[in-house]
């Protein structure tokens, strides 16, 4: 590997502690812009994702051997050391010699002679002593924290909400890269039609697991596919895909979807509504809206209207008029998708679950008194925690006695879902672990 790919590794890494950019973004925009070799992308890939992961692990594991500590090193000397421990221990097809050789040239470059040196001793004596033990910690909470490179309050919280065991499968999970899988276009072709359009262009792709409109793609990037550009196929996770099964729209329906960017869910069900009826998307900024534009453009569809809108003053805009359907993608604090955006875990905290609740009950309060008499509210995140999910249904539905949860939605789920054993009348939990997907909550409310 060469030396950029670890400079650029470290530059990617110092920009998301310094500035809390999002790492998949951050990774995307420096891989379109850098002229590296595709393999090196993939370690460049592998080395940021894997150092997100892991950091308090390799902080743990660094302790030791950093006499001052390290938090007494400069940002980019423990960022260097991290990423060169994460190496040194979780990447097998790099020489231990050329993890500490390049570490040493960075270090000469950026810094001194006596910081290179340090960083040479560091990793010098790591190599001959090897990683300190985490059976040495006592408290449970605490190891399993660290063994999994997780906040202690994250792993306390969801052994509260979901035991030890769950918990560990879900932190396993995280850190196992997440696969790409696409949704199609039903209006242009079937999954078998695009499989073999894919494979035509050199793309290694099966009909996915969990959901029927899914394909999962083993090899090749398939963004840059004319199947992609000419619109049979849309970027989603297989259990974000569920959520337009579970909104169960059909031809010539008035629906809304009031946090709709980037526009995955919105399209979707525009589809199924075999791009017929109304189906207005909004969202709060104009650079989102122009995402739901651009991907709608794409697939073709016509049926789909997107305006900036604050879920929150829906009346504002569109007075007393009522929808056959109303999707609530809240915000959320996102703990469902940690496996792609790592950096999440560490940015987060727990008071920020209670002020993104209360964001979430004010957007469904205010598009409540605009689903139809016998329409449906559905409500969807992608987080894991009970205060986002289940609280904030049984919050509403305490305060708009109006609405029911609907029973009928296990008709609309894959039965690999209802036999999971989640699913409680009306709503649904994924775990990531669950199926190697994104973490995910549906539930569905019928105005009465």
């Amino acid at each position: 590997m060469s030396k950029a790919v670890r400079e650029v590794a470290l530059d990617i890494l110092l920009q998301i502690e310094k500035s809390q950019a999002y790492s998949n973004l951050l990774l995307n925009q420096t891989v379109k812009n850098s002229k590296l070799d595709q393999r090196d992308v993939g370690l460049l890939t592998e080395i940021v994702y894997g150092t997100i992961q892991r950091r308090d692990t390799l902080d743990y594991y660094l302790t030791p051997f950093v006499k001052k500590g390290v938090k007494s090193l400069d940002d980019w000397v423990r960022v260097l050391l991290r990423l060169s421990i994460y190496q040194l221990i979780y990447l097998d097809r790099v020489p231990d010699r050329a993890i500490v050789h390049e570490a040493v040239t960075i270090a000469k470059k950026r810094g001194h002679q006596g910081i290179s040196g340090m960083v040479n001793g560091v990793l010098r004596s790591f190599q001959r002593q090897g990683a300190p033990s985490l059976s040495e910690i006592k408290d449970p909470i605490e190891r399993l924290a660290l063994e999994m490179s997780f906040p202690t309050w994250l792993i306390k919280r969801w052994i509260e909400q979901y035991g030890e065991a769950e918990t560990r499968a879900m932190c396993e999970s995280s850190l196992v890269p997440p696969t790409v899988t696409v949704r199609v276009n039903r209006l242009k072709a079937s999954v078998e039609h695009v499989v073999t359009m894919l494979q035509e262009e050199g793309i290694k792709a099966n009909p996915g697991y969990l959901s029927e409109d899914a394909i999962v793609i083993e090899k090749g990037n398939v963004f840059q596919t004319e199947t992609y550009k000419q619109g049979f196929i849309t970027a989603q996770d297989e259990s974000s895909m569920l959520v337009g099964r579970a909104v169960d729209a059909y031809s010539g329906m008035d629906v809304i979807d009031v946090c709709a960017a980037p526009g995955g869910k919105s399209t979707h069900i525009a589809e199924q509504m075999d791009n017929e009826g109304q189906l207005l998307s909004f969202d709060l900024h104009d650079h989102k809206i122009k995402l739901i534009k651009e991907q709608a453009n794409r697939l073709g569809l016509t049926n789909l209207e997107s305006n900036v809108m604050d879920a929150r003053n829906i009346s504002a805009q569109l007075g007393t008029k009522t929808f056959d359907r109303v999707l609530v993608d809240a915000p959320c604090t996102g703990l469902g998708v940690i496996r792609r955006k790592p950096d999440i875990k560490w940015t987060k905290k727990e008071s920020d679950i209670q002020s993104i609740q209360r964001i979430q009950l004010d957007i469904l309060e205010a598009v409540a008194p605009h689903v139809k008499q016998g329409g449906k509210l559905i409500y969807s995140t992608c987080t894991i925690d009970k205060w986002e999910n289940e609280e904030t249904v049984q919050a509403f539905l305490a305060k708009n006695k109006e609405f029911k949860l609907d029973h009928s939605l296990s008709d609309r789920l894959p039965s690999k879902v209802i036999e999971q054993g989640r699913y409680q009348n009306g709503l649904v939990t994924i775990l990531p672990h669950d199926f190697q997907t994104d973490g995910f909550f549906i539930a569905s409310m019928v105005r009465g």
